[in-house]
Order: C-alpha cells, then sequence, then structure tokens
C-alpha cells in the first residue's frame, strides 16, 4: 500500500458513514441471524471450516448481506472479488471471470465472486456465470433484496443455496446502538445520553434496518448541540432526524404479514374502501411493489376464479405494468386492480376443488386411468373397455363418459356458485347432463 492509499485509508476511518466504520469483520462480531450464523449453524459451519460453495444471500436493505459476504472474505483462503450488478456490464463480468480462471490456473487459488444486487443482472449474465460455477473456477455468493425464485434464472438457483436473511430484532438493534455509543471508532468521545423513547422510536421506524438506524443515530449525535458536555437526545430529537420516516410497518416483525392479511381479506370481503387503504399503507411503508402485485394475480384466482374471468387477467396485466412502469407510478395501476378485484363477484371453487383433487391424489389409490383416454401408442393398450368418444362429433361438442378413473368416478371437485359468470358456467353445466 503506498503512502496515499493508506493517507485515503485513514482518512475514511473518521469520516466514513457510522455504518460503515462499525462493520464487522469477523464472525463473533456479526450481529443478528442467529438461525444462519449461531453456534453450529449452517454459515457459521462453512466459514470456519472454509467449505463455502455457491450461495444467495436474500434479504431486506441492512441487515447483514455484504457484510456476510467481506467476513467470508477475510476468514477464508480463497481470492475475493467483489463487483456491483447495478454498474457491471456483461464485458466487464467476462473480464472478472477471466481473472478468477486465471487464479486456478496460474496460482491454483480458488475465487469467490461476489455480486451485490445480483437480481439486476439479465438472463444472459446470469447464464454466463453457470460454466464457471458447475467447473468449480469460482464460488458465487449473490445478494439480493428480490426473491431469487422470481428474479434469478432456475439454473443459476439450483446451483446455489439460497440462504434467507431476516430483519433485525429490537435485541439486535440494541447491541448495534450500544456499539455505536461505545466503541473507539463510534461515539465513545461523546457523552451521549439516549432516551429508552428515543431508542424505541428509532428502533421501530427503521424497520429492522441496522444500517438506516446506525445513519439516524450518526445524524442525530452531529446535530445536536451539547449541553454542560452532554448531548441529550430524546423522542422529539430522533424523529427530527429520521431519514426517511418509515411507517410503524414491520413492528415486532408481524406488521408486514397483518397488513398483506388485511389487504387480501379486505378484497375477499369486497370492501374496496378499505383495500385501497391498506394498500397505501403498504406503499408509503415501502412495501415492493411486486409482491403486492403477486397477491393480487394469488387472490384473482382464489378468491374470485370464474365469478369473473376478467380478474386473473387485470392482475397479471397490472403485474407487468408494475415491471414495465415501477414507482411512483405504478401505484395507479395496483390501484385499479385493488378496486376490480374488490368489486368484483367472489368465488372459491376452483379454490377448494384442487385442494380437494390433490388431497385425494395424496392420501387415497389413486386408481387408473380409463384405457381410451391413454395414448393409443402404450404397449399395454386395451381396447376392451371401448373407444373413446370424441366430443366434437356429437351435439354441442358434449358427449357423456367416464374420465375420471372407476375409483373416482362419482366424485365432483368443481362447484361453481351462482355468483357473476359462474352463474352461466352452472347453467351450461346442468343443461348438458340434461341433454
Amino acid at each position: 500500500m503506498d503512502l496515499f492509499t493508506m493517507n485515503m485509508e485513514n482518512n475514511l476511518k473518521k469520516s466514513a458513514p457510522l455504518a460503515n466504520r462499525l462493520r464487522p469483520k469477523t464472525l463473533e462480531d456479526f450481529v443478528g441471524q442467529h438461525h444462519l450464523v449461531g453456534e453450529g449453524k449452517y454459515l457459521n459451519r462453512v466459514i470456519k471450516s472454509d467449505r463455502i460453495s455457491s450461495m444467495v444471500f436474500y434479504g431486506p436493505p441492512g441487515v447483514g448481506k455484504t457484510t456476510l459476504a467481506k467476513i467470508i472474505a477475510n476468514t477464508t483462503e480463497k481470492r475475493f472479488i467483489q463487483i456491483s450488478a447495478v454498474t457491471s456490464n456483461l464485458k466487464e463480468l467476462r473480464e472478472v471471470l477471466k481473472i478468477a480462471e486465471d487464479n486456478l490456473k496460474f496460482d491454483n487459488m480458488e475465487s469467490i465472486l461476489f455480486i451485490d444486487e445480483i437480481h439486476r443482472f439479465n438472463k444472459s449474465q446470469q447464464d454466463v456465470l453457470l460454466p464457471f460455477i458447475e467447473k468449480g473456477i469460482i464460488i458465487l455468493i449473490g445478494a439480493t433484496t428480490e426473491n431469487p425464485y422470481f428474479e434469478l434464472n432456475k439454473a443459476l438457483i439450483s446451483r446455489c443455496q439460497i440462504l434467507t436473511l431476516k430483519s433485525l430484532e429490537s435485541s439486535d438493534m440494541e447491541i448495534l446502538l450500544n456499539k455505536a455509543i461505545n466503541d473507539e471508532i463510534g461515539f465513545k468521545n461523546y457523552n451521549i445520553e439516549i432516551t429508552k423513547e428515543a431508542k424505541e422510536f428509532l428502533f421501530r421506524n427503521s424497520s429492522g434496518d441496522g444500517r438506516n438506524m446506525l445513519n439516524s443515530l450518526e445524524i442525530a449525535v452531529l446535530s445536536t448541540d451539547s449541553i454542560d458536555g452532554k448531548i441529550y437526545i430524546d423522542e422529539s430529537v430522533m424523529e427530527d432526524c429520521l431519514q426517511v420516516k418509515n411507517l410503524q410497518y414491520d413492528k415486532n416483525g408481524n406488521e408486514h404479514y397483518d397488513t398483506a392479511s388485511a389487504f387480501i381479506k379486505s378484497i375477499r370481503g369486497t370492501d374496496p374502501d378499505a383495500a385501497l387503504y391498506y394498500l397505501a399503507k403498504m406503499l408509503e411503508a415501502g412495501e415492493d411493489p411486486k409482491f403486492i402485485a403477486r397477491r393480487l394475480v394469488i387472490s384473482a384466482s382464489e378468491d374470485i376464479s370464474n365469478a369473473d374471468p376478467m380478474a386473473l387477467v387485470i392482475a397479471t396485466a397490472a403485474f407487468e405494468a408494475v415491471n414495465i412502469i415501477g414507482l411512483p407510478e405504478c401505484r395507479i395501476n395496483l390501484a385499479q386492480a385493488t378496486t376490480y378485484l374488490a368489486s368484483a363477484p367472489k368465488s372459491n371453487a376452483a379454490y377448494l376443488g384442487i385442494n380437494e383433487a390433490i388431497n385425494d391424489i395424496r392420501n387415497k389409490n389413486i386408481g387408473k386411468i380409463p384405457m381410451y383416454l391413454r395414448d393409443s401408442h402404450t404397449p399395454d393398450y386395451d381396447s376392451s373397455e371401448g373407444k373413446y368418444k370424441y366430443p366434437h362429433d356429437y351435439n354441442n361438442s358434449y358427449v357423456k363418459q367416464r374420465y375420471l378413473p372407476l375409483e373416482f368416478q362419482n366424485k365432483k371437485y368443481y362447484n361453481p356458485t351462482n355468483n357473476g359468470y359462474e352463474k352461466r358456467i352452472n347453467q351450461y353445466l346442468d343443461r348438458l347432463k340434461e341433454e
């Protein structure tokens, strides 16, 4: 390291944001994610044994994804290469992979490639990684705030462990705050008094985001005048210093799920006003609009279904609009889909039907497909059960014949309601049976 680089490093130690200065270097100093890094847990074992395999860290901002990757870099005997999918293109990715290949070829040294925001890579960029992972040229560690099962290629997912990181608990926040106040690289040289109410307000409104919490604390400390040698921080000071005044959305880890549940139940209960209220609450709290759109697509089939077949079309279109437009404008698309679904006639007949059919498949003798419905090229095909009747050869393109296995011949899974379009379905099916 030259003198200029050393000077820069020393300056950064003093001027870097508090969250960066406090970033832990070892697993013992890491806060949160006990289900992954606790004694005997998966990450604890693989890091200590240096048996790192390709993995993707999935979780909200500020919970330790990048920090864990850097801890691995500090403890592993492998080369560590870091890039961001936000700023890197395919050309740069190929260059980095070539470096990793040369490390293994000439220095007999494996490389860990850490890709932040990996969901930003398109399909082609993700595909480029596959042979290098497959051959063991790189160990991939990806970090993403988006659900990898929706955003990453299936081929890439199959080669990686998906590790879910959770929002930090209040107890984790307390540890971080105490370290910030008492550590030399934090505010040990400041005489700080922070009230219990201010702490609770800070933890509650940081939504489990450790970085957000530390940044807000830093603003509060540095912008509050010292009185008699003491910096006093109460709830009003902390409220003024929050970078973003988040709604109480993730309090105790339940508000996210409670609000989403109330949103769907309001749609199911045909209350468009309540549905819009909970939609607004989720959007203002910073909820991922894709999460909301996915819930709408599910509700369209679970709660409305064939009572209004257009519900699924509109919900799916809203999901596509969210992808194309993004916030803030996509709130309008979500509002349109929400009010349409909430105002539509309801039916859960398809939902109940598939659940009952799956239950029978899992728990009963599934029987045999009628021979005349099977592929006629099947080696054991037997025509003694009769010939398949082609419905289009008959009036109304309908002819009565058994389609279910003999053991289920009288089973009825789909029971349309008399709501909306399903009333017409009911009438049509009844008319066919009568004729």
